[in-house]
């Protein structure tokens, strides 16, 4: 689960301004963070197989976002690649 906290935190950082959470770059983001919290989860629930869809359209979410950057501008999609550290 992602606080609020966190959430203003990554609207900070990846936002035009502090109220910009409907951004691509935002939703990237805290898609990412959640993402990240569910891999935890998985590792103690192997057979959470309910939870596993949701991980699925999260991660199909995501794509379909980070391809929207990638059309609009080339080099904030590799910004925001590199400090999600999701490419290797």
């Amino acid at each position: 689960m992602i606080t609020k906290e966190k959430t203003q935190e990554l609207i900070k950082k990846f936002g035009k301004s502090e109220n910009d959470a409907g951004s691509a770059q935002v939703q990237v983001a805290i898609l990412t963070t959640r993402i990240n919290n569910l891999r935890t989860h998985f590792d103690k629930h192997i057979h959470d197989y309910h939870s596993n869809r949701g991980l699925l359209k999260m991660i199909g979410s995501r794509r379909r976002l980070l391809r929207y950057v990638a059309k609009q501008s080339q080099d904030n999609y590799k910004n925001l690649i590199k400090e999600l550290g999701l490419r290797k």
